[in-house]
């Protein structure tokens, strides 16, 4: 067979490295628990801030929204480990149930081109 620039070609992904996915999941959690973790770091800070501010307006205690703001920051920290972990274990799992499956139904069709 002569190979053509620019031709296609099918391949099958037959098995997937456990561990290497499971690291890839790993870090696209940490990924996915940071960008969640700015997200209530935000929200727990406005809410935080507007019980403080509010709280001063009324002559109370200005510390009732400390916690919000202390919760903010807890998830910055706690949401990053915590889905890093999760899809660590979801990629173990999956690239298990992957490499069964593809036993019996030939793998993942890939189609690859070369570049010109």
């Amino acid at each position: 067979m002569v190979k053509r620039e620019g031709e296609v070609h099918k391949v099958y992904l037959k098995k997937v490295g456990v561990l290497s996915l499971a690291k890839l999941q790993g870090l696209i959690g940490v990924i996915f628990g940071l960008i969640t973790g700015i997200i209530f770091f935000i929200a727990f800070s406005i809410v935080g801030g507007t019980i403080n501010s509010a709280a001063q307006q009324l002559g109370g205690n200005t510390m009732g929204g400390t916690p919000f703001i202390a919760g903010g920051l807890s998830m910055l920290i706690i949401l990053p480990i915590a889905y890093g972990i999760m899809f660590f274990i979801v990629g173990i799992i999956g690239a298990w149930i992957y490499n069964l499956v593809a036993k019996w139904v030939g793998g993942l069709e890939i189609h690859l081109r070369e570049s010109p």
